[in-house]
């Protein structure tokens, strides 16, 4: 049975404000969005302003949207073999799921990070350590690991990687993950030829249930490149039809559904999701 509607947007700036973002998604015929909690390369958050944040929850709950994605800054790394860095990092997402709680119910997804050398055992541990150390009991937002290409000593390039930190994770509830199509077929997974059989994967070895959202990216490189660089939907190794499997597949097309994808205008965005909400009524 086929969702009577994708929950699918873009990464949208923050810049102008809360309620700005959403009418931005309302312009590109988005029923979800992304944002960054902070300065994507830095480490600076803005001063909340609680009655903006109040109309985008309004316009959100008008319009029947999705659960929205916020993301991490790049900067936040749980597993840097630097003490400094991995204290910024706890002290950010500490900070950030506080945020989070002024909309809840929504989804916070991060890179888990890159071990610098100490191996994916030491940073696993790391990770889960940080985790365990910011989640917290009545916490009413999702925080999702993000599924990465394998470049350099990133750590998420497999789902067993993703499996060992939700293991160790001691408010299980409160975690899931967000596939990304371009950083899994750059990691060595054949989501063209064998989307399903990807899926079984992830299933035996995460489980689906934990599976909340996914980015939707083409990639520059070929299968296995383990470099993660993104291209627009249909124009690159991954290819249109693999993305007409995904949101056609009733096994993940309810999940909300993010662009990433390179474009300068929000005009780009708009098309590549009228083209994907295309394939659904072909079906």
């Amino acid at each position: 049975m086929q969702p009577e509607e994708l929950f699918i947007g873009c990464h949208l700036s923050a810049a102008k404000g809360w309620e700005a973002m959403g009418k931005d998604a309302l312009s590109i015929g988005a029923t979800t969005f992304a944002f960054f909690t902070r300065n994507p390369r830095g480490g600076n958050a803005k001063a909340l302003d609680e009655v903006d944040i109040a109309k985008l929850r309004t316009l959100l709950e008008a319009h029947h949207f999705g659960p929205l994605v916020a993301h991490a800054p790049y900067t936040m790394n749980l597993c840097s073999a630097k003490e400094e860095t991995r204290d910024f990092a706890r002290r950010a997402l500490a900070e950030d799921l506080e945020r989070m709680e002024y909309l809840p119910g929504n989804y916070y997804n991060f890179h888990p990070g890159s071990h610098v050398g100490q191996g994916s055992g030491v940073a696993i541990e790391q990770i889960s350590e940080a985790l365990n150390s910011c989640l917290f009991e009545g916490q009413h937002t999702c925080v999702l690991l993000e599924t990465m290409a394998g470049k350099g000593t990133e750590v998420g390039k497999t789902f067993e990687e993703i499996a060992s930190i939700l293991d160790k994770v001691e408010y299980p509830e409160l975690m899931g993950v967000c596939l990304d199509t371009c950083h899994v077929h750059d990691g060595g997974y054949e989501i063209v030829e064998n989307l399903d059989e990807v899926l079984d994967t992830f299933d035996q070895i995460v489980g689906l249930e934990k599976l909340k959202a996914l980015h939707l990216n083409d990639s520059k490189n070929p299968l296995g490149a383990h470099k993660d660089r993104h291209e627009q939907i249909g124009k690159g190794f991954i290819g249109l039809d693999t993305f007409r499997s995904v949101v056609t597949n009733s096994r993940i097309n309810t999940l909300p559904m993010i662009l990433e994808t390179p474009h300068s205008e929000l005009s780009g965005w708009r098309e590549e999701i009228a083209l994907l909400r295309s394939f659904l009524g072909d079906n």
